[in-house]
């Protein structure tokens, strides 16, 4: 039973969704602020978080920020009324796995939260994808390069570990979100683009100053070799 913490002020829509995550067999605590989530946190990470932007006590986004610097692989889906196209860019650029406007359906939800928790599942084998001065674990889902680890947040590392499995052979967008965000590309969705953004920003170029990730139009990205 995967374990969930739900940060939002809104206690009425919390109980709402807690209610509906617990009959689809998810284990559900909730928090209405940013401290108290810190605490929780800190007691016990939870397989993921549902977090909502608005908190009476700070923004949900400096939040996520924390949490990426102090939970990397922990799974984020934003859940926020501030749905606009600028909001959702934000959260993704800071590190969200998902992001949800409200109010929405619970079915999508709880389809969203399965895809993401279905990629946090770390491969048993202790294989390494070599590049170049690129160095990847599967089982880490994290990347080296020379001597220098960088770290990756969930999505992030599906999206490099998907892209090296092939280098210099482009994969489709909504193949490539399928694979690595679980989940296929809607109209407008920009998702994926903004995960690939934050991971070419933490990679940086090749030493001879070539992108390591490269788009072809109407083709998708590849990982250059």
């Amino acid at each position: 039973m995967s374990a969930l913490l739900l940060i939002d002020d809104d206690i009425e829509l919390c109980e709402l969704l807690a209610s509906w995550l617990e009959q689809e067999g998810f284990q559900v605590s909730a928090c209405h602020d940013g401290s108290s989530a810190r605490l929780a946190l800190a007691n016990q990470t939870p397989d993921a978080v549902i977090l909502d932007v608005m908190l009476p006590d700070g923004s949900g986004l400096e939040l996520l920020k924390q949490l990426r610097s102090d939970y990397p692989e922990l799974p984020v889906l934003m859940l926020s009324a501030r749905g606009e196209p600028l909001d959702r860019i934000l959260g993704l650029e800071l590190g969200a796995d998902d992001y949800l406007a409200k109010p929405c359906d619970p079915r999508e939800l709880t389809a969203r939260l399965r895809a993401v928790l279905r990629r946090s599942v770390h491969p048993t084998v202790t294989s390494q994808l070599q590049l170049g001065d690129l160095c990847f674990s599967q089982a880490r889902g994290v990347a080296t390069i020379g001597e220098h680890e960088v770290i990756l947040t969930l999505s992030e590392s599906r999206l490099l570990e998907t892209l090296l499995q092939q280098p210099g052979e482009p994969v489709g967008k909504q193949e490539l979100a399928q694979l690595a965000l679980g989940r296929k590309l809607t109209l407008y969705d920009r998702s994926l683009d903004m995960h690939v953004s934050n991971l070419r920003k933490k990679l940086g170029p090749h030493p001879d100053g070539r992108p390591r990730i490269l788009a072809l139009r109407s083709r998708g990205y590849y990982y250059s070799a």
